[in-house]
């Protein structure tokens, strides 16, 4: 089977993951391939901002926690040290597709090297926050920007899970 077909068909949603950090060096990698992920019109709309310092990260869990109505202290990064966020120009009417396949392109590379990943919701909801835009103006983002997901990346902690079976009746021919 062709090796990108088995990297579709093997990357799982990690829900647990080992503290150490990943190599910045295989974060570089990841983002790379986000940031060849199509786009409308080759507009390249979606940024992303790769946080790697663990008390911006710990803020983050305890935003998006508070956003996700989950008692306080819940993880929902799952313990992933890493955080891709992809954000996209508001401006552009694609942005929420493009940012999209910037996360797919990035979950996909974490797991061809070997790392776990999982789209984490809520960033919409995040860089609306006045606390955020300011954060994102500190590290020199200027427009205006809607958060579309988090990429968590870290290394597995047990198994990878086994796939769903894949439901029925969901493609329609036209031949």
């Amino acid at each position: 089977m062709n090796e990108v077909i088995q990297a579709i068909k093997g990357r799982r949603s990690i829900r647990k993951f080992k503290p150490d950090m990943p190599a910045k060096e295989e974060l570089e990698q990841i983002i790379e391939a986000g940031l060849y992920a199509a786009s409308g019109m080759g507009k390249q709309a979606a940024i992303t901002v790769a946080v790697t310092n663990k008390e911006v990260r710990d803020r983050l869990s305890a935003i998006n926690c508070r956003i996700g109505n989950w008692e306080e202290g819940f993880d929902p990064f799952y313990g992933a040290p890493a955080i891709l966020i992809v954000l996209a120009d508001k401006n552009w009417a694609n942005h929420v597709y493009d940012g999209s396949l910037v996360m797919g392109n990035m979950m996909l590379a974490a797991h061809a090297l070997g790392l776990g990943s999982i789209w984490i919701h809520r960033a919409k909801e995040e860089f609306e926050k006045k606390e955020w835009q300011a954060f994102l103006s500190e590290i020199g983002v200027e427009g205006e920007w809607e958060g579309v997901g988090h990429c968590a990346v870290g290394y597995v902690d047990g198994d990878i899970p086994k796939p769903a079976k894949r439901r029925e009746g969901r493609v329609f021919w036209v031949e």
